[in-house]
């Protein structure tokens, strides 16, 4: 067997390892979690509930879901508790790979990757949720009892957390392409009046149709997209311009040359 062939064993015995530690983690917290199920599934259903009228009720339209649903959301949320070991196990399995710099901006990115979808999905639970749900109920025809199925609750919230989730990594995303050489933080800002339109049309598609609720999508992705401009901004703002000569000093060299110019300094006849 060549060494390539066993190197690449060995990428694939570390990558089955790593997955099977992330996996191990979700499971041990599903099952510390599970005894809690029923008040999972309530945390997650109190926004509907608050904003359905005085004795307004969820129901289970299938045999099988009083019982599944609350698993499922045991299930998400062990995966959400266990997601900074997950990215550590994904970073520990590439970080070999990489160079010094590229290892300097990794971790930040990875962890500031999780706590914006973190944050995501609290923009969404505690201010969204409110406002759709009170839309919702609002605006249902008189004489018509509002009672959401469970399992298209789960749905209808999963969806929802994804998409903030998702649109609050944009700065990650900003600065990443930026950093990758692919995109100018000069095309950034020239390509900004379509950047606001698409925000608009995706909170269009993702939330139910209400202007505010479009708007608590729209507006953050717009301000999370220029946050990712200004930090591309400082991360790039000592890099050299393209046909420049300039070479930015390390630290190193640094040092020497101020200890030169402090040497030469004390030389010179007074």
């Amino acid at each position: 067997m060549s060494d390539s062939e066993e190197t690449f064993i060995s990428h694939l015995i570390e990558m089955r390892d790593r997955l099977l530690r992330a996996v191990l983690a979700v499971v041990v917290l599903f099952v510390c979690l599970f005894p809690w199920a029923q008040e999972l599934y309530a945390l997650l259903a109190k926004p509907l509930l608050e904003a359905l009228p005085q004795g307004g009720q969820m129901i289970a339209t299938e045999v099988t879901t009083p019982f599944f649903v609350p698993v499922k959301v045991t299930l998400m949320a062990a995966f959400l508790l266990a997601l900074p070991w997950v990215f550590y196990q994904v970073w520990a399995f590439v970080a070999p790979g990489l160079y010094q710099h590229e290892k300097r901006i990794g971790v930040p990115l990875v962890v500031s990757s999780v706590l914006l979808f973190l944050a995501g999905m609290a923009f969404a639970y505690f201010l969204v949720f409110p406002v759709v749900f009170g839309f919702i109920v609002g605006v249902a025809p008189e004489g018509v009892a509002v009672m959401t199925d469970i399992g298209k609750y789960l749905d209808f919230a999963l969806t929802l957390f994804l998409a903030f989730g998702i649109t609050f990594e944009v700065p990650v995303a900003v600065v990443l392409l930026v950093k990758m050489g692919m995109v100018s933080v000069a095309k950034l800002r020239e390509i900004r009046p379509y950047v606001i339109v698409g925000a608009f049309v995706i909170g269009a598609i993702f939330t139910p149709p209400d202007v505010i609720s479009q708007f608590m999508l729209a507006i953050p992705l717009w301000i999370l997209y220029e946050l990712g401009i200004l930090v591309s901004l400082v991360i790039t703002r000592n890099k050299p311009q393209p046909g420049s000569d300039y070479t930015p000093m390390s630290e190193s060299d640094m040092d020497a040359e101020l200890d030169r110019i402090e040497t030469e300094t004390r030389e010179q006849p007074k």
